[in-house]
């Protein structure tokens, strides 16, 4: 098996916690990562809001791909996901995610399926698998 390699440049940009990342592929678009204070500033993204990030559009990715595949008008989509964390130790416990279809030929039977298939496939559902609670729901509006 043929492993790719994601490479992230990650620098130290102030006296305390605060860094700047970037992905080699996408060298013009950093993303600032800090802490709370004290040890930080708060000026950036916490770790685990990033992951949470990472999941929801993980996941949306592959819903999205999945119902088009399967000949499915998306009209419009959104998600609101929500990590829960444990204070000690500090881990992500739990993502729910809700998750908002417009469509005009959409049925719960489809996006059920959509849903599961989404878990199979998409990579960070996968990685978190057996660590972290997932919890969905969605609704699916009528266009």
């Amino acid at each position: 098996m043929q492993t790719t390699p994601i490479e992230i440049n990650l620098s130290l940009i102030n006296q305390k916690v605060k860094f700047s990342c970037v992905s080699s592929a996408k060298a013009d678009q950093p993303i600032t990562v800090d802490y709370l204070p004290p040890l930080g500033d708060g000026e950036g993204f916490l770790g685990l809001e990033l992951l949470v990030m990472s999941f929801a559009g993980c996941v949306s990715t592959g819903i999205v791909g999945i119902l088009r595949r399967m000949g499915k008008s998306v009209l419009n989509y959104s998600m609101i996901a929500t990590g829960y964390k444990l204070e000690s130790p500090l881990v992500l416990e739990k993502i729910h995610f809700e998750v908002m279809v417009e469509s005009s030929d959409l049925s719960d039977e489809d996006m059920q399926k959509g849903l599961s298939m989404a878990e199979k496939i998409s990579p960070v559902w996968i990685a978190l698998k057996n660590n972290v609670e997932v919890t969905w729901q969605y609704k699916i509006l009528a266009s």
